[in-house]
């Protein structure tokens, strides 16, 4: 279901303004931000890509302590799915100095990483693929040749979206993983995601920066304090759920109250340093189908949104 939305992507790459290369015994490449200017819809686009063509993406504005700030509402009837099976950036792309990190439908192809689809009891075969990479640069070509393999596709069958987070592409759809966000940290608190029925989330997206720190920075800030997720599931157990909602918002982090760029200098630059309760958006909703009862954990944090996104008063 990704595909046509590549092909949209592609026949209108001057109006998305992303660039498209299709080369002979190679895989197609996206470029949407690395040597092209790219932008919000080619995002908003992308963030559809990325759940594998099961959720929808669009970009409005909302509110923000008065404010109006542009924004992107996601959506999906199958959030195990789109979010974990596809969105999820859990491949790391790592060899002979190039690293990038991998989401999109053609992780569910090469399984990456496998204990995600044991949760979700869920493999996919197709004879296409389409990997999303946040990075600032192209790959070498022999990078596509081992996505191919690992996904069991020709080279030719293969489609790799470059998307910077230094780009307007790159923050849209940043932004656009606040219910991807959310899930992962319900289900590292012990939520089956399976349950799971329908899921929606809307986070600001923040000024593009060309510095990649303030970038990283202000992307994630819009999910940690200014994202919103709500879940709706089936469960017979709502004494579990209020157990799990009390930590599932990043204010449940110790470091919460500060950017991320502060908590990640703290860290000495090191992701696997950084408290992982912090991986979450600022406010989460849990309804449940069987009992009609809803769960609330955390809000949206303005006054950090502000300072982040280098807004005066």
């Amino acid at each position: 279901m990704a595909w046509p939305l590549l092909e949209e992507l592609i026949q209108h790459s001057d109006l998305y303004k992303v660039k498209a290369e299709r080369r002979r015994n190679e895989a197609i490449v996206v470029d949407a931000g690395v040597a092209v200017e790219g932008s919000l819809q080619a995002g908003r686009i992308i963030t559809e890509i990325s759940m594998g063509g099961l959720g929808i993406a669009r970009i409005s504005s909302r509110k923000y302590n008065g404010l109006q700030i542009q924004s992107i509402f996601v959506w999906t009837d199958n959030p195990a799915i789109s979010a974990l099976g596809c969105q999820l950036a859990g491949w790391r792309v790592n060899e002979d100095g190039y690293f990038a990190i991998g989401s999109g439908p053609a992780r569910a192809l090469a399984l990456k990483p496998k204990d995600i689809y044991r949760r979700i009891e869920y493999k996919d075969r197709n004879d296409r693929a389409v990997v999303v990479l946040e990075t600032e640069k192209a790959p070498p070509s022999k990078i596509g040749d081992q996505i191919a393999r690992d996904c069991k596709v020709q080279i030719d069958r293969l489609a790799i979206i470059l998307v910077p987070t230094t780009s307007s592409a790159g923050v849209t759809q940043i932004s656009g993983r606040v219910v991807e966000t959310g899930l992962h940290k319900l289900v590292e608190l012990g939520l089956d995601p399976r349950i799971v029925r329908y899921a929606w989330g809307c986070a600001p997206i923040p000024p593009v920066s060309n510095d990649f720190a303030i970038a990283m920075g202000r992307t994630n800030d819009a999910i940690l304090y200014g994202g919103t997720s709500y879940y709706v599931i089936e469960s017979g157990d709502d004494r579990e759920l209020e157990t799990i909602i009390e930590k599932a918002s990043s204010s449940a982090s110790k470091v919460y109250g500060k950017t991320f760029s502060e908590v990640f200098k703290e860290a000495k630059f090191d992701f696997y340093k950084v408290d992982p309760a912090f991986f979450a958006p600022a406010s989460v909703v849990i309804s449940n189908l069987k009992t009609g009862n809803s769960f609330k954990s955390g809000e949206i944090n303005f006054d950090i949104l502000q300072k982040s996104f280098g807004m005066s008063n």
